[in-house]
C-alpha cells in the first residue's frame, strides 16, 4: 500500500456484536424457522429496520407497520419493547483484533448503521466499545450504509486520510460504497480471515 495505514474501522453489527432479531423471534414464534423467516422477510424487515437507523423514531415506525398489519401488531410491537434481546454476544475474536490493533499504535474507530434509540443500551452492555477512538452511528447523523455521505462525514470528522484507513463491514454494497471514497475497505467474512486480510495489509498481527 502506497500509503501506510495509521487507523482501523469496524462495522458493529455482525463484524463486533453479534445482533440478529433472530435471537428474539425464535422465541416468540417457538422455534417455527418458517413462520419466522416470512414475518422476518415480508413484515419486520431489514429495509424497515434501517428506517429506524436512518433516524426514524421507533415509535412512529412500529405504529404505523402495526397499522398495516394489525393481526401481527403484538409482533411488531416486540421489536421496539423487546428490542435488548436481538443482542447476541460479542464477537470475540474481532474484539481481539481491536486491541491487537490499538495496542500496535493503530487508531480504531467504529462506523455502523445503527438507532440513536437503542445505541446507549447497546454500548453499556459492550464495554469494550469505550476502548475505541470514536464511533459514528448512522441514527445520529440521520445518514446510512451504504450512501457515500456517511463515509465522508465520518472522515470528516474523525479527521482521517481515507488512504491511511481500513474499514472493515461484513455487507459487499457497504464494502463498496467505502472503497468509492477512496478508504481501503474489506468484507468480514469471519476473524480467522479478517485476521489474515490485515497482515495482508501489512497490520502486524499475530497469526
Amino acid at each position: 500500500m502506497a500509503t501506510p495505514v495509521t487507523a482501523v474501522t469496524f462495522d458493529l453489527g455482525g463484524v463486533l456484536i453479534d445482533w440478529n432479531p433472530r435471537h428474539l423471534y425464535r422465541r416468540l414464534f417457538d422455534g417455527d424457522e418458517e413462520a419466522m423467516e416470512r414475518f422476518l422477510g415480508e413484515v419486520c424487515t431489514l429495509e424497515w429496520n434501517a428506517t429506524m437507523d436512518a433516524g426514524r423514531p421507533f415509535a412512529e415506525a412500529v405504529a404505523e407497520l402495526a397499522a398495516a398489519h394489525p393481526d401481527q401488531a403484538e409482533l411488531i410491537r416486540a421489536y421496539h419493547r423487546r428490542w435488548p434481546e436481538m443482542l447476541g454476544p460479542a464477537i470475540d475474536g474481532t474484539v481481539a483484533i481491536v486491541r491487537e490493533v490499538k495496542a500496535a499504535g493503530y487508531r480504531t474507530y467504529a462506523l455502523s448503521n445503527w438507532s440513536a434509540e437503542t445505541f446507549g443500551m447497546t454500548r453499556e452492555r459492550f464495554g469494550f466499545l469505550d476502548e475505541l477512538d470514536g464511533i459514528l452511528i448512522s441514527g445520529e447523523v440521520r445518514l446510512a450504509k451504504p450512501d457515500p455521505a456517511i463515509f465522508r462525514e465520518f472522515l470528516r470528522r474523525f479527521d482521517l486520510d481515507p488512504a491511511a484507513t481500513v474499514y472493515i463491514d461484513d455487507w459487499d454494497r457497504n464494502v463498496a460504497s467505502a472503497a468509492s471514497v477512496g478508504l481501503n475497505a474489506v468484507q468480514f467474512r469471519d476473524p480467522d480471515r479478517l485476521r489474515a486480510d490485515l497482515r495482508a495489509m501489512g497490520l502486524p498481527l499475530a497469526e
